[in-house]
């Protein structure tokens, strides 16, 4: 099961059961307005992609219905961002910090996920800091200005994901998460609102899955 949609998330997670994702990986709007508009004004090293300047979607956060939802469809939840949620969010052991490894620029040094996992906070260090990837043979062309890499995906689904598990990503954007899990043999359904997002997203996992075929 690999289900992508252009959907509403809510009306998505209106059509499954109670608990039937193991874990929602989830990467929403902070409402920190750092969208398409003005993403590709800041940094210092090289100029930063501008994706799309009439992009609203990080204008506010996700409202308390769409957590109750959530946590209704999910047993298990990794939200990025989850300092800005702390209304909707238990106390936690267990979250995870990004270390991005940002010189000489003034985007956050670090991002941190809140986690439902009881485990104690773990840590990923992976350079991304504009033309800098921290794996430049594979470098990813950025196509949203919330792109997280794959491997920070690959991380948090080996560190907390089992064999079987299915995957719910609510706010897909670039699609990474959706990759991660199709090269770990994962089970997703993922939702993208925006129609030009979903589409920069859905050719990346064909052009993913065009280059598999290539190796097979």
């Amino acid at each position: 099961m690999r289900i992508f949609e252009n959907k509403d998330n809510m009306i998505g997670m209106a059509e499954y059961p109670d608990k039937y994702f193991q874990i929602a990986i989830i990467d929403p709007p902070y409402g920190i307005g750092e969208d398409g508009r003005n993403n590709h004004t800041r940094g210092k090293l090289a100029k930063a992609k501008d994706y799309r300047s009439n992009s609203r979607y990080d204008n506010a956060i996700p409202d308390k219905e769409y957590f109750d939802e959530l946590f209704r469809v999910s047993q298990n939840q990794i939200i990025w961002g989850g300092n800005y949620f702390i209304q909707y969010l238990k106390n936690t052991s267990c979250m995870v910090v990004w270390d991005k490894d940002n010189k000489g620029n003034d985007f956050a040094d670090c991002e941190l996920a809140w986690t439902s996992f009881s485990t104690a906070v773990r840590k990923f260090k992976y350079t991304w800091n504009g033309m800098l990837q921290q794996d430049m043979k594979n470098k990813e062309v950025r196509i949203h200005p919330n792109h997280k890499p794959i491997a920070l995906y690959k991380f948090l689904l080996q560190a907390y994901a089992k064999v079987g598990d299915k995957i719910l990503d609510t706010h897909v954007g670039s699609a990474s998460s959706l990759i991660a899990c199709e090269e770990m043999g994962f089970d997703y359904v993922g939702f993208e609102l925006d129609m030009d997002y979903y589409g920069s997203a859905q050719k990346r996992i064909l052009e993913y899955r065009s280059q598999l075929k290539m190796f097979l």
